[in-house]
């Protein structure tokens, strides 16, 4: 009877033994936490100074972000070609269906270079669960969520206090409404708690635990498909190619909406810390 085919490394992304199919007397190898760990390409783990794959599919990510960009509109022309047009539909498409429906026009042009960055940025990072070779999600580690969520909140927090001041940033965060009455401390309580410690919170693990969740399942279906290519597994290892290839699909709708909820609640809270409280 084999062991389960599972790598005894646990940085390994796909640690499973390709020799393993079904009926061979081996385990499935199931996805786990190993397969969101990475050795480190340069430096040692050990001394939290290193640079591995997920740093490097983020570092990529910016740049081709940047590069296209760049060439999109280093020259742009009155009549635009085909990549300038495509540029110039995805930072309208941000400009106008995200920060002036959600801020206005007049209140949010100032942030929309801000939005369009963080839109295209996430949804880079998400994609790259999908194009071969990188095959992983940069914001299925949570550290990535959790400093752009950081730089929202911060955002939103420095915002508030400069339109209101102290007193009115106090009551923005609070929801302080007289007209509650004696409901008023505890509705004060909840509101302050939710705002300033849960807010950054469900910003950063709702983008995270998506495309945690989705790159599971791609693994899980994968592995699956490979695992059962053998005598009569044949038929449920096509089964599995299929879902491999929905899963795909489906990830390919879901990477752009985490993105672009990402930014429209980003939108949401600066419009929050700019409104007048009454």
């Amino acid at each position: 009877m084999k062991e389960p085919a599972v790598s005894a490394d646990p940085t390994q992304t796909l640690a499973f033994d390709t020799s393993c199919h079904l009926f061979d007397g081996c385990g499935f190898p199931a996805p786990g936490l190993h397969s969101f760990l990475f050795k480190p390409l340069w430096g040692d783990a050990d001394s939290n100074l290193y640079f591995n794959k997920t740093m490097l599919l983020a570092l990529l990510g910016s740049i081709i972000i940047v590069g296209f960009f760049w060439a999109a509109f280093a020259r742009p022309k009155v009549i635009p070609g085909k990549l300038q047009l495509v540029a110039e539909a995805g930072y309208d498409f941000v400009r106008r269906g995200v920060v002036y429906e959600t801020i206005g026009k007049k209140e949010g042009e100032k942030y929309v270079p801000l939005v369009v960055s963080l839109f295209f940025f996430v949804w880079m990072m998400n994609l790259w669960s999908i194009i071969p070779v990188a095959a992983f999600p940069v914001t299925a580690i949570i550290s990535y969520p959790a400093v752009l969520a950081g730089i929202v909140y911060v955002l939103w927090v420095s915002l508030t206090f400069k339109r209101h001041g102290f007193v009115g940033a106090f009551k923005n965060f609070t929801g302080y409404d007289k007209t509650l009455g004696p409901v008023l401390p505890l509705s004060m309580t909840i509101e302050f708690f939710s705002n300033l410690l849960v807010r950054p919170f469900t910003h950063a693990v709702r983008l995270f635990a998506n495309m945690f969740a989705g790159h599971t399942l791609l693994l899980l279906f994968t592995i699956a498909s490979w695992y059962m290519l053998n005598g009569i597994g044949i038929a449920y290892s096509g089964v599995s190619f299929v879902m491999v290839i929905v899963m795909t699909a489906f990830e390919l709708f879901i990477q752009a909406v985490q993105a672009y909820v990402f930014v429209l609640l980003t939108c949401s809270y600066i419009q929050g810390a700019l409104a007048e409280h009454h």
